[in-house]
């Protein structure tokens, strides 16, 4: 009986490879019945050079700027997002082309913090928003300032692009779905030598003595920001503050101090929210200031969001946006998915990472539906990215969550998506778990990863930069990750390049991309019905 168990196994598994292997040939031949034509690959081909061979400068200056920031979202989350979005579609994914994908412009960043190869988003942040590299774990200030040391703070501080726009009479805001004083968000408007000093709870005697701020304290009083969304209400009101959503939760803060109250002294059109309902009540036409902190902490994942009661991240920016451009000299805005594709990778759960990915990337859309290319630069980049990957023999149109059509060396499967290190490790006396798409598929599903951490780490490799809009062919090549603070501030004429003697573009007859397609439509339509 064993010897035949033997054999059968074997051929049972040789059958189901057959089986999955005639199935995706199948599934391959219905789905890119036209790729099998060199006639296919010829005409993208010359489309897409056609449409390279037309991409012109935009010389103009900048009058609004909008940074995207996806934490954690390296090169192969571009790639995986970029298939899940198309399978989501009911595609074979591969083929599709995230909003992003589209920008003309795309450079490299080394993302390095000047004492440590491994970065963090706040030593990076300083980097993309102040323009100068900064040490691990410190927001706003020179590499002079070691982390947790806060006397080494005074006179090291740099400013944010967001802070120079403020400066330069423009409206800005920040929108994250972690909490708002969190690291990346933080480098906008705080200056601390350690990024975990949330509120004055977590200020060491040291801190205290010195005169250094928490960052909760800094968003409200260093720059006046007009849209403030995101997370981290407990950090804004004192310890007997019963949080409004969840009884259990109270504040954080031992001064005493209810912050919301502070910001919304002296504004006037100035609201608070914490729910999805008041945030939709919200009229940008007679609001000026709007701070919505929808969670004591960061913002719940995407796949886990009550959308009666949390707005999405793409929600969120269309509000930010429509009060931002009331202001005739524009807006300077800062948009990150940040907690959600980090933390995602950081617990080692592809899923949650890619579905924020995937969010992200709507939000990207839906601001440029929102805004103009000719006065509106617009920047795709990462803080950093993880140790994940993603290959394997993998047949066309396999599930992004799925696992390759061979075996490993062990005979067991293994999923196309992995970690290099973290929570997934697996590996009990000697062997791994055998695993399959219902179990990789699942929300909480941990990929396997070969060395045991309780959280998977950040990655070394550069990021990509997605830009469009004016000045956006600068970005070009491999970069230092400040040259980005350097790029937008100079496109919008901001210091230090207040003389860049840049002009706005004048929109007088001038038709958005968009119409333009429309009408291109139509003539093409009444051609055709001649």
């Amino acid at each position: 009986k064993k010897k035949s168990q033997k054999i059968a196994c074997p051929l049972l598994l040789f059958s189901l490879y057959i089986f999955q292997f005639a199935f995706h040939i199948i599934l391959f031949s219905l789905l890119i019945e036209e790729e099998l034509h060199a006639s296919y690959w010829n005409n993208k081909g010359r489309q897409a050079l056609h449409t390279a061979m037309n991409v012109q400068p935009n010389l103009h200056q900048a009058k609004n700027l909008i940074l995207f920031l996806g934490d954690g979202m390296g090169i192969p989350t571009v790639t995986a997002a970029r298939i899940l979005k198309g399978q989501l579609a009911g595609k074979s994914g591969e083929e599709t082309s995230l909003v992003m994908d589209t920008f003309p412009h795309l450079a490299l960043s080394k993302t390095y913090n000047v004492d440590q190869q491994m970065p963090d988003s706040a030593g990076t942040a300083t980097a993309y928003l102040c323009g100068v590299k900064a040490n691990y774990g410190t927001v706003g200030v020179t590499a002079a300032t070691p982390r947790s040391n806060c006397s080494a703070t005074f006179g090291n501080e740099v400013t944010s692009v967001l802070h120079r726009a403020k400066k330069a009479g423009k409206s800005v805001g920040i929108v994250t779905t972690t909490r708002v004083q969190h690291a990346s968000p933080s480098a906008t408007y705080a200056h601390s030598a350690d990024r975990g000093w949330y509120s004055d709870s977590d200020l060491p005697l040291e801190a205290v003595q010195n005169g250094c701020h928490d960052i909760a304290y800094q968003l409200i009083n260093n720059t006046e920001i007009n849209v403030i969304l995101g997370g981290g209400r407990q950090y804004m009101f004192p310890r007997d503050i019963q949080d409004p959503e969840y009884p259990k939760y109270k504040g954080d803060r031992n001064d005493g101090q209810n912050l919301v109250i502070e910001w919304s002294k002296n504004k006037k059109n100035a609201k608070y929210v914490w729910n999805k309902a008041d945030f939709d009540a919200v009229n940008p036409a007679n609001t000026d200031f709007l701070m919505g902190l929808f969670e004591p902490k960061d913002c719940r994942y995407e796949l886990d969001r009550d959308p009666s009661m949390d707005p999405s991240l793409t929600e969120m920016m269309e509000k930010a946006i429509k009060i931002l451009s009331k202001n005739p000299k524009g807006f300077f805005l800062f948009v990150e998915d940040n907690g959600r594709i980090d933390h995602g990778h950081h617990g080692g759960k592809a899923k949650r990472a890619l579905y924020e990915a995937v969010e992200f990337d709507r939000a990207i859309g839906r601001a440029a539906e929102l805004t103009s290319e000719l006065d509106t630069l617009s920047v795709v980049t990462a803080d950093h990215s993880h140790v994940f990957a993603f290959g394997g023999y993998s047949a066309r149109g396999n599930s992004v969550f799925g696992v390759s059509r061979s075996l490993a060396d062990d005979k067991k499967h293994f999923t196309t998506a992995v970690y290099g290190n973290g929570p997934g490790y697996q590996i009990v006396n000697g062997t791994r778990p055998d695993v399959n798409e219902s179990v990789s598929s699942d929300n909480d599903y941990q990929q396997q990863a070969p060395v045991p951490l309780g959280s998977e780490t950040h990655g070394i490799e550069d990021v990509a930069i997605f830009a469009k809009g004016p000045m956006s062919h600068l970005f070009h090549g491999v970069q230092e990750q400040s040259y980005i603070a350097h790029v937008m501030a100079y496109a919008a004429c901001l210091e230090p390049y207040d003389n860049c003697k840049l002009t706005l573009p004048n929109h007088a007859g001038v038709i958005h991309p968009s119409l333009l397609l429309l009408l291109m439509g139509l003539l093409l339509l009444s051609l055709c019905s001649v």
